[in-house]
């Protein structure tokens, strides 16, 4: 919309344009809502199937990775059975705080489900993806979560996750995010399994060199001011 003024027919301000402004800024906080999880603030799954689509359309078209991290929170029941579905919403917090903080702006960060998140990240090999993950891993580990008991103590509780990495290189025509999404959550399943608090994943040979050299540097130097 223009910030130009509107004018009336006798020349004076039109008294509409604020109304119109306030129309509009609504507009924006319900299209936020819409792709926006609440509780964490994150991208919602709604958004998800939007933005990795729209991801690995422009890999086919620029021949760069688009990387996925599935992460799912390790026995997370447990925090709920122990404590309460209000300490286990403030874990996810924790966690999708952890995310956002490791990440770039270009990166999409989404609650997927539950405990589940997936970070999205373009233009983005499997080599690179790694160290993300390793950090948003960590991240998880070193951020415990305060617990405050009934009887007036505290305690603290020690949150892990298991991650899983696929990546699309941009060259599979049969392709598509449902495939994406089921390579990245093997990984994370596999990761379970060998005992949590880990990252898998699995690389395409047809992925190898998307990225040259000098823009594996550049992007491992975009990670490393984040910090």
């Amino acid at each position: 919309m223009s910030d130009s003024p509107i004018f009336c027919t006798d020349g004076t301000q039109c008294q509409l344009e604020p109304k119109l402004n306030a129309l509009t800024d609504e507009v924006q906080k319900l299209s936020d809502l819409v792709s926006t999880d609440t509780l964490t603030g994150l991208s919602n799954y709604r958004h998800f199937t939007s933005a990795i689509a729209q991801e690995m359309e422009r890999s086919k078209r620029t021949g760069q990775p688009t990387t996925l991290i599935m992460i799912d929170a390790d026995h997370f029941k447990q925090v709920n059975d122990n404590w309460g579905h209000e300490v286990g919403n403030q874990a996810l917090k924790l966690i999708a705080d952890a995310i956002i903080r490791n990440i770039r702006q270009l990166d999409t960060a989404c609650r997927y489900g539950g405990e589940e998140f997936a970070v999205i990240l373009p233009s983005t090999d499997t080599a690179t993806s790694l160290q993300v993950a390793e950090r948003i891993r960590a991240a998880i580990e070193n951020a415990p979560l305060t617990i405050n008991l009934a009887e007036g103590n505290t305690i603290t509780h020690t949150l892990t996750a298991s991650l899983g990495i696929s990546s699309y290189p941009g060259k599979l025509d049969n392709d598509n995010w449902h495939k994406l999404v089921e390579r990245a959550d093997n990984k994370l399943y596999e990761a379970k399994n060998n005992g949590r608090n880990q990252v898998c994943y699995t690389e395409i040979d047809s992925e190898k060199q998307q990225v040259s050299d000098d823009e594996k540097s550049a992007l491992f130097n975009i990670f490393d001011n984040n910090d």
